[in-house]
Formats: structure tokens, sequence, C-alpha cells
């Protein structure tokens, strides 16, 4: 599998990077996890967008989900449109909150986007997308959010989503190659509990499911220090870690 980061700034837009989007590509097939804002023009960089594979999205947070909207103007009215529906993959109410968020002024309140959309709703599960095994389970976050492993050809990606420390983290990063794990928060500040993770609680849990590297994202730079974050993950995780950073990529 190849892991291409389109985006990982926390929360919102960087000034050197979109919100959430990372681009799996396996013989072939390719699947968007998130799509977040500012994500559909980075991801031209990496690839060709009307050639995705598959999307799923983690959970409705808007940084999680905005570009979808954008997306389906791409496809909708490009010259030799139209073309074959998107399976796209994300929590009850996915296509509800996508039409809500693209309808406007002059537009149904809730425009159908089937035309761009095959939707499926998650729920915990472990199903194929091409040649990907994937398991999704709900991780623990103020909104219905999933983890998701990723296995193929024996080798294993899991990727946190938005989090806070829980069991079924620990559980879908077993043993996994390569953990993508959000690291919002820093230590020692009044951190509202179930929502983020800090660099050490990644690194614990990295520690914990005895994972083969720690790549960190989901960092909010304007709010915190991505050298704290990497110290911290770094005191409790003796294994490979980095903060990753859009564009760049991973063979695992």
């Amino acid at each position: 599998m190849k892991l291409t980061v389109i985006g990982c700034a926390g929360s919102f837009p960087g000034p050197d990077s979109p919100c959430s989007s990372y681009l799996v590509e396996a013989d072939g097939y390719t699947l968007l996890l998130d799509f977040g804002s500012g994500s559909l023009g980075a991801l031209q960089r990496h690839t060709d967008p009307y050639k995705l594979d598959a999307i799923l999205l983690t959970h409705l947070h808007a940084d999680h989900i905005m570009d979808a909207c954008p997306y389906v103007v791409m496809r909708r009215y490009a010259p030799g449109a139209p073309f074959p529906q998107v399976p796209l993959y994300g929590p009850e109410g996915t296509e509800r909150r996508l039409a809500a968020a693209y309808g406007g002024a002059g537009e149904a309140a809730c425009p159908s986007l089937s035309d761009v959309y095959d939707v499926h709703t998650l729920q915990p599960s472990t199903f194929n997308m091409g040649p990907l095994k994937v398991t999704v389970d709900k991780v623990c976050h103020p909104i219905e959010t999933y983890g998701v492993r990723i296995e193929h050809d024996g080798r294993t990606l899991v990727y946190s989503s938005d989090t806070g420390q829980c069991e079924v983290l620990e559980r879908l990063a077993k043993k996994g190659d390569v953990f993508l794990c959000e690291a919002s928060y820093l230590e020692g500040r009044p951190n509202p509990p179930g929502v983020h993770l800090t660099g050490r609680e990644a690194g614990e849990c990295a520690t914990k499911a005895d994972v083969g590297r720690l790549l960190l994202t989901h960092l909010v730079r304007r709010w915190g220090s991505e050298e704290q974050t990497l110290a911290e993950a770094r005191s409790a995780y003796s294994g490979p870690v980095e903060v990753v950073h859009s564009g760049a990529t991973f063979d695992i």
C-alpha cells in the first residue's frame, strides 16, 4: 500500500496544509480517507480526482468532509459527465449532511447527490473495498466517529480519525505496521476529555498496540508546537515516530 497525506491540519486549514484527507493506493485501487476543507485542490497534485474508486468519511465534522461538496461540482458539471457513482462510506446521516452543506439559495434545501455518490452507512464491521480489507469501529469523539484499519498483502495501516483515549482504538491498531494517529492537544493544558489525544497519549496507544511506526497528524499548529508534540510521543513510544505534512508519502 501507498499512503499519501493530502491534508493533515487539525480543525481548520493551516498555512501549509488542508484539513484531514489521506490517499490510500494498492493494486491500482484508490481510496480517499476523509475529504476535509481545502483538500480537493491538493488532491489534484497527486492523482486524477475523477479516478477515485471510493471515499470513506470517518465522521461528519466539517474539517473531515467539506470538500466532498465541491467534488460534486467537479463530477456533475465536467465535460464528459455524467460519470459513474463513487461509492461513499460514512456514518448515519452522511448523505443528508452533505446535501444540506451543498445546497444554497435558489436550490432545494437538501438537493440529491445521488448522481455523484452511492452512499453506504458505516457500522462497526469488516468489509472489502477492492483489494483492501477494511475494519471500522466507533472511537471516542463527541459525534459518531470511526477509526479505520486497512489490511492488504500482509500489511496494515490504521487511522485513528479524531478520538480521545479508548480501548477500541488500541484494538484497531493492534500490531499495525503504520499507525496514523491524531495528536491535537498538548499536555499540561485543561483539555476537554473524550475529544482528542495529546502526543503522549498517541504514543501510549502506539506502545500498547505494539505498532511498527507512528505517524502523528491533525496537529493544530496555530495553538501548539510540533516539536513538543513529537517529544511527548517519544516519551511514551520507543519506535519510529514523526509528524506528517501535506504531500508526504509512505510505503506500507
